[in-house]
């Protein structure tokens, strides 16, 4: 069972190969209003510089920063994960980064972010797999699909590179495939605008789902 519009306080995002080109198209489809916080890992190189970030924050109504160790996640907000560090949702609603080993040959991984995110925040989480040339993500959305999220993927066809979004759909948790440019009005319609006095409209993603 998905969870219904209201149901969800948190997005999580994962891309590799043609993401910065897919984030750019996704991101300003969101209204500075929009009321639930956005946690992205993009694979990046290890000496990349903190460009994807800045950015993307030109572009989009939502400001883009990179995540911090213990920051308190907050709406109005994307979070990306920084070069060289896994970036993990703790219970509570606060960001970890770690130098874990890699997992799926990446460091930022995607099943990382969407594994602690669903112990997190699943059922009120919504996650989204773009383009990407390996696997990564393709378990972690599994486990948010079985968790009662609700998980997106970019259509392959659609996709700079297919692989990424074509696994997670072959592992059978993704349970809506939309082209690129369908993603974010979706993601707009799910979720009510923050009013003046920033509630939901206001959520702040903290409280962890126990199961």
């Amino acid at each position: 069972m998905t969870p219904r519009r209201r149901d969800s306080r948190a997005i999580v995002i994962g891309t590799s190969a043609g993401g910065l080109k897919a984030l750019s198209t996704l991101l300003p489809s969101l209204p500075a209003s929009y009321p639930w916080p956005i946690v992205v890992v993009q694979h990046l190189h290890p000496r990349q510089a903190s460009a994807p970030a800045a950015t993307l924050d030109r572009v989009a109504a939502l400001t883009v920063k990179e995540g911090e160790d213990k920051e308190p996640v907050e709406p109005g907000y994307v979070y990306l994960a920084p070069p060289d560090y896994h970036l993990l949702v703790e219970r509570g609603g606060t960001l970890a980064l770690s130098v874990d080993p890699k997992v799926n040959y990446a460091r930022p991984s995607i099943d990382v972010l969407f594994e602690s995110a669903a112990h997190a925040w699943a059922p009120a989480l919504v996650a989204v797999v773009l383009t990407g040339a390996n696997r990564d993500g393709a378990a972690g959305s599994r486990l948010i699909h079985d968790r009662g999220g609700l998980t997106l993927a970019q259509d392959p066809q659609d996709a700079d590179h297919p692989e990424m979004p074509r696994a997670a759909i072959d592992a059978g948790g993704i349970d809506r495939v939309l082209a690129l440019d369908e993603i974010g009005p979706a993601l707009a319609a799910l979720a009510p605008p923050r009013g003046a006095d920033g509630k939901e409209g206001s959520t702040a993603a903290g409280g962890a789902d126990e199961s």
